[in-house]
């Protein structure tokens, strides 16, 4: 047991050392907050966009099918405002954004959810609104957030990170000649290792770039802390974080609260202007 541990070790160690000389950079520049993680990327922008726009006309096809798509046209509009007065604002980390093919749609559905696909499309689902009862700042503070994926291209580097921890563990699988049963073990410890932490990771990065854009937007970041205090309450019986892809409600509060004053500055100049 003690020389699979090592040599399992070694085989991660190995990969953790050649995927940065192949496939690491940053989508984004630093912005007030500092966004300046090194990321994997070892799949394509135009692969992943190809992917998600497929999944994304699908959502819309089954919703407009369902005839929810986008049916309280008072609800769409409020989204719109609050994506155009944000959508300026994504420049500041990559300028290119500002020429992505935004789109705004509003699902009718109880569903708590919300997301960017990448290349900017926004997709909310009314539940998360009405069940809630989010103001427009708070609003502003998921949009932010889910934009900050998109900006940070989350997907592509989860995807990336999966194929090189995926990629590495079967070899470290074949060449050990474990059994199926051991194998599963290998893989549910890269699993808990590798890439969960690594989504907590996007998830405090997003949490803190969506805080930067609302500010700039002119949207008081302190609606970001009372945003997850009424998910927190909505979210009862949660499993444990060290099992979650996101931080706990407790932890994520905490550490928005301390970003607040980073940000607070950029918020009372948004405020100046308007």
């Amino acid at each position: 047991m003690k020389a699979l541990k090592h040599s399992l070790f070694a085989m991660t160690v190995a990969a953790a050392t050649i995927a940065p000389i192949t496939g690491c950079s940053s989508t984004t520049q630093a912005g007030a907050v500092g966004a300046d993680r090194k990321q994997l990327l070892l799949v394509s922008s135009s692969e992943i966009l190809q992917l998600s726009n497929q999944a994304y006309r699908e959502t819309l096809a089954e919703a407009r099918s369902k005839g929810t798509l986008d049916v309280d046209y008072s609800q769409v509009n409020r989204l719109k405002r609050i994506s155009q007065k944000l959508i300026p604002h994504t420049t500041i980390y990559r300028p290119d954004a500002n020429a992505w093919n935004w789109e705004v749609h509003a699902i009718k559905d109880d569903t708590i959810n919300a997301y960017v696909m990448p290349g900017g499309k926004i997709v909310f689902y009314s539940g998360i609104i009405e069940r809630l009862k989010l103001n427009d700042a708070e609003i502003a503070a998921i949009m932010g957030h889910e934009m900050a994926h998109a900006l940070r291209e989350h997907s592509r580097e989860k995807m990336s990170r999966q194929m090189a921890t995926s990629g590495v563990l079967g070899i470290a699988a074949s060449a050990l000649g474990l059994s199926s049963g051991q194998a599963q073990l290998v893989g549910l410890a890269g699993q808990l290792g590798l890439d969960l932490p690594h989504s907590r990771t996007q998830e405090a990065e997003a949490d803190k770039m969506g805080l930067e854009l609302m500010a700039r937007a002119g949207y008081n970041p302190n609606a970001a802390v009372t945003l997850w205090q009424k998910m927190e309450a909505a979210d009862r019986g949660s499993i444990p974080q060290f099992l979650s892809t996101h931080p706990s409600s407790a932890n994520r509060i905490k550490n928005l609260q301390e970003l607040v004053p980073t940000v607070e500055p950029l918020y009372q100049a948004a405020k100046k202007r308007s």
